[in-house]
């Protein structure tokens, strides 16, 4: 136990979502002893937590995983997949061309891909993904536009009224995004401010590619995003089963696997 009874309750909540971030998964009994305090108070910054969208109550303490009505923190998906992220961002650089303009959204797959495109310029890149806005401010080569709105600590990019009123005033060569989940030939999202953006960005780009790692396919999330016909290619970074394939292959979508993986 490390007794830490005199730990402010923001304080302690903020390192419960660290943890999970680490691990994914914190039981409510290791809670209590790791703190110092009754199960009753872990239960109390749970639910707080969940009701915050930082993280969902599952029996016996609380995980950060994604269900189809809950996104994982920005911070715990940058960390996973990253070898694939990598090869499917190095795969979606080889359709981008000097001079283009380039619409990413606040994926961490997209995020990945914005180190690289100094390689291409010069480019206009258009985002909302902070993580894509640090990593290209002030790039030689890269004139960028960041897109306003209102900040999400959970997605590290931005959202809401004026994210969406900017994005319908601008028109892209090509946009990269992805989603959280792919149904047969069907992307899902769990949040609806995030789909609204994405398609936005879809509507604002004349060629659009689809960026997801392979534990995408198969799963479902609470809001339609999108036909997969709407984009010119599916980028992944490992070959999907054929339960997922057979789907793709019916409504005619393009799906390019990155290099890298075993082709058998």
């Amino acid at each position: 136990m490390r007794g830490d009874v005199g730990m402010k309750p923001d304080d302690r909540r903020q390192e419960i979502v660290e943890l999970l971030i680490e691990s994914g998964s914190v039981g409510l009994d290791d809670l209590a002893a790791r703190f110092g305090v009754s199960r009753m108070t872990i239960h109390r910054d749970l639910d707080d937590l969940e009701a915050a969208g930082l993280l969902r109550k599952v029996r016996g303490g609380a995980t950060i995983e994604a269900s189809s009505q809950f996104e994982s923190d920005f911070r715990y998906r940058e960390r996973k997949a990253t070898d694939e992220k990598q090869r499917i961002a190095r795969r979606a650089i080889d359709l981008v061309e000097p001079g283009q303009s380039v619409l990413l959204d606040d994926s961490s797959t997209a995020g990945a891909m914005a180190a690289l495109l100094p390689e291409r310029r010069p480019l206009t890149v258009i985002t909302n993904n902070l993580q894509a806005i640090g990593a290209l401010a002030g790039a030689a080569g890269i004139s960028l536009i960041a897109l306003g709105g209102a900040y999400s600590k959970k997605f590290h990019g931005f959202f809401g009224l004026v994210t969406e009123q900017a994005l319908r005033g601008l028109r892209a060569d090509v946009a990269f995004l992805s989603t959280s989940a792919i149904q047969g030939a069907i992307a899902y999202h769990q949040d609806q401010e995030v789909v609204q953006a994405k398609r936005l960005m879809i509507e604002a780009a004349s060629r659009r590619y689809l960026l997801v790692d392979r534990e995408k396919f198969g799963r479902t999330a609470l809001h339609y995003m999108s036909d997969l016909g709407a984009f010119d290619a599916v980028i992944t970074g490992a070959r999907p089963d054929a339960a997922a394939r057979g789907p793709l292959a019916d409504a005619g979508v393009d799906l390019i696997v990155a290099a890298g993986e075993d082709p058998s």
